[in-house]
């Protein structure tokens, strides 16, 4: 995520669960019983669930712009981690019917934004089960905690934020521990257009609707799950290497920001073999992004097609460095997760650094400029320096310290063990990890390991010491 204000959102929490097909978050799991109601996140322990393993969800929505109007039906196919005898999805829209594994289930609404199912039966341990739900409501009339992340537009509306957004459109288990993968139908009026992530199944109308299908076949964690409604000029194409491409701007944004945004877009295939080089094989079937008529002020990294605020765009030139960093993302955060939320460094600092080296790639700066820039504009007694990238805490896990030192943190490990052991632990944690999650702990150890040096030091001074280091890094 990047905001444009460089402050990116306050998150209200995460979410949790357990990495696919690995165990649930429950430290002794009773024979039969209740799941727990939450991860056990350490900033945000009621988020996502335990004893089950999501697998896969078929969503089937249908939208009415008009009145802001999401109705849909969710099926998610888990794997039973524990004996069930009930279970919580994280939701909050009204919900009429349940069913496990065909039957009708009991359900009711806990908290903030859980979604209590007790099944016919206790499912076993170990068990495969379908899960079905019938919902609907005004995502953008529901607040939980306070705020609600479904964004209206001039047309139409958006599921994107971070680290919560699921609730708005979908029950799931949410937390990046949990991917799974995706089939999402929505049906529009027909001078709609729905947009979500991965490749197009197809588009099909009939008496005034249009149904728009995507699936994602690469595990996605809930949060970076993304829909967006409206009206847009779409440009289509697959890239050099064949990866189908679709980029949505919504129609009524002025010609300047459109003009601009698409000039920015349609560099994506390139920035894409360019941090394939930095980072190892693009992860994903599928390259894009949306830029939609919307107030907020932020770009999140939804997987495959990168969420925009046009305010990225109204500058009066083209905005490649969000581009870059979303699409870093790619690899840091959409196919290396956090573990916990608390590990965001390793999204935002790597993103950030992306754009340091895409500067430098491109002869506008150099990574060492750009770290001195950042070390240069705290002085010491700065209270800046007091938030601890490494643990930024549940308040504001995207306070700008988290991208800017987070990104110093980055260019002093590659100072430490040097570019070619650099870029190899780049490389190699996208190939062991992909898929799944992520400490920054882990991480730590696998760059260690591949390149024979110690850098506990480094880690240490830029991300969990308060105040500001002696000199920049390089210095």
């Amino acid at each position: 995520m990047r905001s444009s204000a460089r402050a990116a959102i306050a998150a209200a929490g995460a979410v949790g669960v357990l990495l696919s097909g690995q165990a649930a978050v429950q430290a002794t799991p009773p024979a039969a019983g209740p799941g727990a109601p939450g991860a056990g996140d350490p900033y945000y322990p009621d988020y996502g669930n335990g004893g089950y393993d999501v697998s896969h969800y078929g969503l089937k929505l249908r939208y009415q712009p008009e009145t802001d109007r999401l109705d849909g039906v969710a099926t998610l196919k888990a794997r039973a981690t524990q004996g069930l005898t009930r279970f919580n999805l994280d939701f909050g829209l009204s919900v009429s019917k349940v069913t496990v594994d065909g039957r009708p289930a009991k359900f009711t609404a806990e908290g903030a934004h859980e979604l209590v199912i007790t099944p016919p039966k206790a499912l076993r341990k170990g068990g495969e089960f379908t899960t079905v739900v019938t919902y609907g409501g005004v995502p953008s009339s529901v607040k939980i905690n306070g705020f609600t992340s479904w964004q209206r537009t001039t047309t139409g509306g958006v599921a994107a934020n971070e680290p919560e957004v699921a609730w708005w459109w979908y029950p799931s288990n949410d937390h990046p521990r949990d991917k799974a993968t995706f089939d999402v139908s929505v049906t529009v009026p027909d001078d709609h257009q729905a947009i979500s992530n991965g490749v197009s199944t197809g588009v099909r109308s009939k008496g005034g609707w249009t149904t728009y299908g995507w699936r994602e076949n690469r595990p996605q964690a809930t949060y970076l799950a993304t829909l967006a409604v409206g009206k847009f000029d779409t440009v289509k194409g697959r890239t050099p290497n064949g990866l189908p491409y679709e980029y949505a701007i919504a129609s009524d944004l002025p010609a300047a920001t459109k003009a601009d945004a698409l000039t920015s877009l349609k560099r994506t295939p390139e920035i894409l073999k360019w941090e394939s080089s930095l980072f190892g094989r693009y992860p994903f079937d599928a390259v894009g992004g949306t830029v939609p008529n919307t107030k907020a002020g932020f770009a999140i990294e939804t997987q495959t097609r990168p969420f925009y605020s046009p305010k990225f765009f109204a500058k009066g030139k083209p905005n490649y460095s969000v581009v870059v960093h979303e699409n870093a993302h790619q690899w840091f955060g959409d196919n290396v997760s956090v573990h916990d939320w608390k590990d965001i460094w390793l999204n935002e600092g790597f993103a950030t650094y992306a754009e340091w080296l895409w500067a430098d790639h491109t002869g506008e700066s150099t990574a060492q400029k750009e770290a001195d820039k950042v070390y240069d504009a705290h002085p010491a007694g700065d209270a800046w320096w007091d938030l601890l990238p490494g643990d930024p805490g549940a308040k504001d896990p995207f306070a700008d310290q988290v991208y800017d030192r987070g990104a110093l943190a980055v260019h002093a490990i590659r100072l430490r063990v040097g570019d070619k052991a650099f870029f190899k632990a780049l490389r190699t944690w996208q190939a062991r990890k992909g898929g799944g999650d992520a400490t920054i702990a882990q991480f730590v150890r696998h760059v260690e390991k591949v390149s024979g040096k110690n850098i506990d030091d480094v880690i240490k001074t830029w991300l969990y010491t308060a105040g500001r280091p002696a000199a920049a890094p390089g210095h």
